[in-house]
């Protein structure tokens, strides 16, 4: 496999939304907007992080770009391809080469199969390698997550919850993907197992040329594995930029807030934390203009009417925010 590009877009989203109906209100038929008019692109062998509170749309998003979820507008493109437009035979194909790691291992995985037939599964339905050869490739792939390859004759109701992760994990790769969507990938697993699998998703970056969609709340997970972060508030994208200066300089209030939750090992360090004020909208009534404006200490009447595009700063950075004078007092922390 060639060395990917640094700049080249491999999986594109171009003003994506996805909206679930969720009854009516009289004749009225009524949605929740998930996801909503989002363009991102993930580079090809960079790792973009994507983070965000509860119901912030990260997993909807995630699945979008799989077509796991189909967008209600938008498009999605797999290098060069367009997702969004494939039949179902080409669409299975194309499956191969994007994988998802599911949030709920257990959920996820079938509890009628053993270990070894989980994760041979896709190697049986794309056809690779012959079926003699398959249980050396799952007893391979299970070791290189930290299983013993005598897991493999296991089920999965006999594992422990970050056992099944590490299976979910082995899953996804054994077809050797160029994409992956992780969902909180290691959210179940304790910090130690957290360390190998981030060391493991690395080593198959550099090896394999991967690609990766990490989605997760654990700030300091993200800072570690991460190339590039998007931050979503309720279905948009809020601000995009490379992991270190997102870190150090939050451009976007809400980005602020998120890092200034993030613990700091030393108690002799005294943290000031900042709070969000007001209750999270709901994505069936959002607020007009910026979705953030009825919690930003920096809302004024112009950002109740203009949706607020997210804008490259020049600097590697994008961020959906109008207000340039408050953008700069987040960033320097004033």
């Amino acid at each position: 496999m060639s060395a990917p590009s640094a700049n080249r877009e491999l999986v594109q989203a171009k003003g994506v939304s996805v909206r679930f109906a969720v009854g009516r209100r009289g004749l009225r038929r009524r949605y929740l907007n998930a996801v909503d008019g989002v363009d991102l692109a993930v580079r090809e062998g960079e790792v973009l992080a994507l983070v965000g509170e509860s119901g912030s749309g990260k997993t909807t998003l995630g699945r979008a770009l799989l077509r796991l979820v189909e967008p209600t507008q938008g498009k999605v493109i797999f290098d060069g391809r367009e997702v969004t437009d494939m039949g179902a035979a080409e669409l299975r194909g194309l499956r191969r080469e994007m994988q998802i790691v599911f949030q709920d291992p257990f959920a996820s995985l079938d509890p009628r199969m053993t270990v070894g037939e989980i994760v041979a599964e896709g190697l049986a339905i794309h056809g690779i390698g012959l079926a003699s050869d398959r249980a050396a490739r799952v007893a391979q792939m299970l070791s290189l997550v930290g299983l013993d390859p005598e897991h493999a004759s296991r089920y999965p109701h006999a594992m422990s919850g970050g056992q099944r992760q590490r299976v979910g994990i082995a899953r996804a790769l054994a077809v050797n993907p160029r994409f992956v969507v992780a969902d909180e990938a290691v959210s179940s697993l304790d910090v130690s197992v957290q360390a190998q699998i981030i060391n493991v998703l690395h080593e198959l970056r550099e090896r394999l040329g991967l690609t990766m969609l990490f989605i997760s709340h654990n700030l300091g997970v993200v800072r570690v594995i991460a190339d590039r972060v998007a931050v979503m508030y309720l279905g948009r994208v809020v601000e995009l930029a490379p992991t270190r200066e997102l870190f150090e300089r939050p451009a976007h209030p809400y980005t602020r807030v998120l890092l200034a939750s993030l613990p700091v090992p030393d108690p002799r360090v005294r943290q000031s934390i900042e709070l969000l004020r007001g209750e999270l909208p709901s994505g069936i009534d959002r607020p007009s203009g910026c979705v953030f404006r009825t919690r930003c200490p920096y809302a004024t009447q112009e950002c109740a009417r203009d949706v607020p595009p997210l804008a490259d700063r020049g600097d590697g950075r994008k961020v959906a925010c109008i207000h340039p004078l408050a953008a700069s007092a987040a960033a320097t922390g004033n």
